[in-house]
């Protein structure tokens, strides 16, 4: 009996989620339909211009802008962004370092630090097991 393999499909925004762009942003013909697999590896092998445009000016879905600001989407939120950012407005927000940014950066820090911490903890308990 011969096994029939089914061309994996993804919807466009799990597509742009995975290309770290925002599914708004980008061109209707993506934006309608389903991606195979094959053409989101084409997609990150070869990135048409469009794609590398949306990279590097945006905008930029939310887990990006957290990224680029170095704090948590949740950070985000709290400082009053829930847009989609072009890497100019980002750096806009750098530029200006509202209150919220620093104290944001702070808590990511503490956060990142903690993490850290705890795996070295269980990294030492598992050596002394």
């Amino acid at each position: 009996m011969k096994s029939h393999q089914s061309t994996q499909t993804m919807k466009p925004a799990t597509a742009a989620k995975k290309l770290g762009v925002y599914l708004d942003a980008t061109p209707a013909e993506f934006r309608e339909g389903d991606v195979s697999r094959a053409t989101l590896d084409e997609l990150q092998a070869n990135p048409p211009e469009w794609l590398r445009e949306l990279r590097a000016n945006g905008p930029h879905p939310r887990p990006v802008v957290a990224a680029k600001l170095g704090i948590s989407i949740s950070g985000l939120a709290r400082g009053g962004i829930t847009e989609a950012l072009t890497t100019e407005q980002i750096e806009a927000v750098k530029q200006d370092a509202p209150e919220w940014l620093e104290k944001e950066r702070a808590t990511q820090a503490e956060v990142r630090k903690e993490a850290a911490r705890i795996k070295q903890r269980d990294a030492e308990r598992e050596a002394g097991s």
